[in-house]
């Protein structure tokens, strides 16, 4: 498989680890920074490894398969978590969590 064939996951991957960086800036802007402190670390986690599959798509990896099915189960997390919390950026980013994993679900089967 190549990237034209990763595409529409890759760009899920990629939306979603710009969202996740501006949730987790954003949360520690936040007036109780320690309520969201899971928030922020899943948020991390999640751009870390939806950057890391997007590229190893892009690479037309044999290993993105594999990746992907980790990206999903972090993207999962991340968007519960997410969704605890009422403020817009958080809303922004479990959107965006919830389509990644769902593209990275489907490009794994």
């Amino acid at each position: 498989m190549t990237y034209h064939d990763f595409k529409k996951c890759i760009d899920a991957c990629l939306n979603c680890a710009a969202l996740c960086n501006h949730c987790a800036s954003s949360c520690t802007k936040e007036e109780d920074v320690k309520m969201m402190a899971k928030c922020i670390q899943l948020d991390m986690e999640c751009a870390a490894v939806c950057y890391a599959s997007a590229q190893l798509m892009s690479l037309g990896s044999d290993r993105a398969n594999a990746l992907c099915k980790i990206c999903a189960d972090i993207c999962k997390a991340c968007a519960d978590e997410c969704a605890r919390h009422n403020n817009e950026h958080c809303k922004e980013c479990a959107d965006a969590c919830r389509q990644c994993a769902e593209a990275c679900t489907q490009m794994a089967a």
